[in-house]
């Protein structure tokens, strides 16, 4: 009782005093770290000689995140890698994995850019955008209205190897980095936007592959997220390489996905023929999940099985400064009349099928197994078509599978088919 009137009166000095309230308790000012980049390390000094800026203000409002960026450092990962492992959010509060990934090597993107400069404008460093601007390509990019298979003649991707032009109207349409025009017609693409648009073809068509034919549409790619510089984001995958060591029930799983995949590759609503030019331990990745999916789309080729190819060999042999950027201008082209349907099979049970299946089953099923490895390796001979050596494949994993809370993108479901 005798402290009360003692603790009124100081109360009251306070209030009365306001500069004594502000001493005898001092605001501390909130310091937000900062995470600073840089535009070199996304290659945003480089545009527009680059893939996009869809998705560069969730990188500069911290809503996607490197995994060293969790850290008490906050310093960025090494520019030299050619994939990074993120964390990205829409609310600040839920934050799901991203994979943020370069079309190329930052030492091969260097190469190439110094290619640029010395073979257009006899110089060592120069402004990407005013050389490529100049070439003969990009001005009829310019003047065109339609993107047409003569403008991508010479290109390095596997994708623009045998064009159509129904392939090419759904680019233009569906081009993700910038907004959604509906259009078969390049109307509604800047200058800067045809720019990045020939730029990331000419590079490396994965982004374009995945903006194309979206996961959402039942194609097995990752989601695209979007782009900043010289930078991809996309929906995290493991890749099939940490999966070799897998339980015999997981690796039956995987390889019967991978076998559904590529049966979808040859055999689709859209009546397009997809074809790997080359598979190895990082093209396909496992989702949380358990689901398989395509994971580099860089080495699929595309022919259209309903309209055929609008360019003829003799006119893959064109080539300028954008069929050099990431590979020797001195490649062969593949011919599109000698793309077989069991090409990617093929490659699929020589480099990845072994390292998944072999000895991980009783004897019995395992020479089953190895046999039709060793037969489709050596091209499967003239007894089977690819659709009939898939199902052979298939029904003797079928039973190796289980159905338990291990595979959620299949499960409950798989307590109430047959199917499974």
């Amino acid at each position: 009782r005798v402290a009360d009137p003692l603790m009124l009166l100081l109360v009251l000095a306070l209030i009365s005093n306001p500069s004594t309230a502000a001493t005898a308790s001092p605001s501390v000012p909130h310091i937000k770290p900062s995470y600073s980049f840089g535009r070199t390390f996304l290659g945003l000094d480089k545009c527009n000689a680059c893939i996009g800026t869809s998705i560069c203000k969730k990188f500069f409002k911290e809503e996607i995140r490197f995994d060293t960026w969790l850290s008490s450092h906050l310093k960025l990962p090494p520019s030299s890698l050619l994939s990074y492992s993120g964390n990205y959010t829409d609310d600040a509060k839920s934050w799901r994995l991203v994979d943020i990934t370069r079309l190329t090597s930052k030492y091969q993107h260097d190469r190439a850019d110094k290619r640029i400069c010395t073979s257009l404008l006899k110089t060592k460093t120069c402004s990407l955008e005013r050389a490529l601007r100049r070439t003969q390509r990009f001005q009829k990019w310019l003047r065109a209205k339609r993107l047409t298979p003569d403008l991508v003649q010479g290109l390095s991707s596997p994708m623009l190897r045998c064009p159509s032009q129904r392939l090419l109207d759904r680019i233009v349409r569906r081009y993700a980095e910038v907004p959604d025009a509906g259009s078969i017609y390049m109307d509604h693409l800047t200058d800067r936007d045809k720019l990045r648009l020939l730029y990331t073809l000419a590079v490396n068509s994965h982004p374009i592959l995945l903006q194309i034919f979206p996961d959402v549409e039942g194609w097995p790619f990752p989601r695209y997220l979007g782009s900043c510089g010289r930078l991809v984001v996309s929906a995290s995958t493991r890749p099939l390489r940490d999966f070799f060591g897998a339980a015999p029930e997981v690796a039956a799983d995987l390889a019967l996905q991978l076998l559904a995949v590529l049966r979808s590759m040859g055999t689709n609503d859209l009546n397009y023929f997809f074809y790997f030019t080359h598979v190895d331990a990082g093209t396909f990745g496992v989702f949380s999940n358990g689901h398989l999916f395509i994971r580099d789309a860089s080495t699929l080729g595309i022919i259209d099985k309903e309209e055929g190819s609008q360019l003829i060999d003799g006119q893959q042999e064109y080539k300028d400064i954008f069929s050099c950027l990431t590979v020797d201008c001195q490649y062969p082209f593949v011919s599109c009349d000698s793309i077989r349907e069991k090409h990617s099979l093929v490659m699929v049970c020589q480099e990845l099928l072994p390292k998944l299946l072999t000895g991980k089953f009783q004897p019995p099923v395992q020479e089953k197994i190895d046999t039709f490895l060793q037969r489709c390796a050596r091209g499967l001979g003239d007894d089977h078509g690819v659709n009939e050596a898939i199902a052979e494949l298939a029904e003797i994993l079928k039973p190796l599978r289980s159905c338990n809370s291990r595979f959620a993108y299949r499960y409950p479901d798989c307590r109430y088919s047959d199917k499974y």
